[in-house]
């Protein structure tokens, strides 16, 4: 485990943005109960940043396999290292490109969305295709700092846009016919999505 405190170290230096303890460890525990009952799991991660996520989500069970996408060099090559530190290449497969127009293949039992914000929409729509029977998917940073409640904590125009358009992307998943929405104050925010 000593790697994961030297990512979390690199994280904060370096002002990369990673998943929440609480986040994480709510993950973990659906990635879990779905490892008790398949002989394989299979996570797909919207945003790898340095791959901290990623290997946390392997980690769960031996029968956890994650593919993950970053859309920004640095951090994809961050992340593939810090994979490969961590022995996991076997388990966890990176992937370097936009996840708008990355063709990925096969079925996830649950796909986790925490890249662009204002992309969310987008990337459900397109990846929603890729989710097995009975998987979930799950949104992070819907509460973004507080502001999506309280817009008043932010008087940046585009800081406000941004939250404007999490605000739309809440109403997409409750409104959406296809797909039950729970959502958690856990963390930053985070919604789970099941098909109707």
């Amino acid at each position: 485990m000593e790697e994961i405190a030297e990512i979390k170290t690199y994280a904060k230096k370096e002002a990369v943005p990673i998943i929440k303890d609480e986040t994480q460890q709510f993950i973990c525990e659906r990635i879990e109960e779905i490892a008790k009952i398949k002989p394989q799991v299979h996570v797909l991660e919207i945003g790898s940043a340095i791959g901290y996520s990623a290997i946390q989500f392997a980690r769960t069970a031996e029968n956890v396999f994650v593919t993950t996408i970053e859309i920004d060099i640095d951090r994809h090559l961050k992340a593939q290292q810090n994979v490969s530190d961590s022995g996991l290449k076997d388990r966890i497969t990176t992937i370097y490109g936009d996840a708008l127009v990355t063709q990925i293949d096969g079925q996830f039992d649950l796909i986790f969305i925490d890249a662009a914000k204002a992309q969310y929409i987008k990337f459900f729509e397109k990846y929603k295709e890729n989710l097995a029977d009975g998987g979930i998917i799950i949104s992070d940073n819907l509460s973004f700092h507080g502001m999506v409640e309280d817009l008043s904590l932010t008087n940046n125009y585009s800081t406000k846009k941004l939250v404007k358009k999490i605000q739309k992307y809440i109403e997409f998943l409750k409104t959406n016919p296809d797909f039950t929405t729970e959502f958690f104050k856990c963390g930053d925010g985070i919604s789970v999505s099941k098909r109707a």
